[in-house]
């Protein structure tokens, strides 16, 4: 190898030192552009199983138990349920039945809400907020500018950072009030999620393999990034942006 200093070297040398040095960087784009379609790929077929347990749990068990809660009622309601007990012991079991039946209906819209995939994301995540606001007793607001149509696929991304954020929010940042706001600028979406909870340490949240720090990794294999501003009992300020046209 030729260890002479860059400047003393022929021009053909220089020339073909160019020439390798962009090759090797063409090569490692490449491989990049690659690596991200992969991992992209990897998401979706995760969210394309998310869909699918989920309407396994909606149309398959959720439906059976409903047939099951209207054949208990209808035993309870016969001329048969006379012995001592046996109409509240069935009253029980049609309880215990319509608990579970919601717990799986809830489930479901969990792991991936139909409303999502029916009606878009500005209804999804309007239905996110009621979801949340009424079982963590939050108070959610939303704002949501005027969106240029946005991807299957960038649709899901948003969708997941926001319930990402709201979760925080009900369940650790033991906060009152939470600002949601959706805009699109100079050819970004920003996902803004606000918070006047206890607030945490951005790096130990970020850092960790899943919630945010998943996200944030999701966000950069589509050109974006995911910014966390708290401080300990000053509330939480996340920012998701997420460029419209990702190469």
């Amino acid at each position: 190898m030729d260890e002479r200093p860059i400047e003393t070297l022929p021009a053909d040398d220089i020339g073909m030192l160019r020439g390798q040095y962009q090759s090797l960087l063409e090569r490692l784009q490449r491989n990049e552009r690659e690596f991200r379609r992969l991992a992209r790929s990897v998401w979706q077929v995760q969210e394309d199983e998310r869909r699918r347990l989920a309407r396994e749990l909606h149309d398959g068990i959720g439906q059976n138990l409903t047939a099951l809660k209207h054949r208990l009622s209808q035993l309870r309601d016969s001329g048969d349920a006379q012995q001592p007990g046996f109409r509240e012991r069935l009253d029980t079991a049609i309880a215990l039945c319509a608990d579970t039946l919601e717990d799986t209906r809830e489930l479901s819209r969990l792991l991936r809400p139909p409303i999502l995939d029916d009606l878009g994301l500005e209804p999804a995540l309007r239905w996110l907020a009621r979801s949340v606001g009424e079982s963590g007793r939050l108070s959610i607001a939303i704002e949501i500018e005027p969106l240029p149509p946005l991807d299957g696929e960038l649709q899901t991304l948003l969708f997941r950072v926001a319930q990402e954020a709201l979760n925080n929010a009900s369940k650790h940042a033991q906060a009152s009030n939470v600002l949601l706001r959706l805009v699109a600028r100079d050819g970004q979406v920003q996902l803004q999620v606000v918070d006047d909870g206890r607030g945490c340490d951005p790096e130990l949240v970020l850092r960790s393999g899943g919630g945010l720090g998943g996200m944030r990794e999701r966000l950069r294999l589509h050109g974006g990034g995911l910014e966390l501003h708290c401080a300990p009992g000053s509330g939480t300020r996340l920012r998701a942006i997420v460029p419209l046209q990702d190469s």
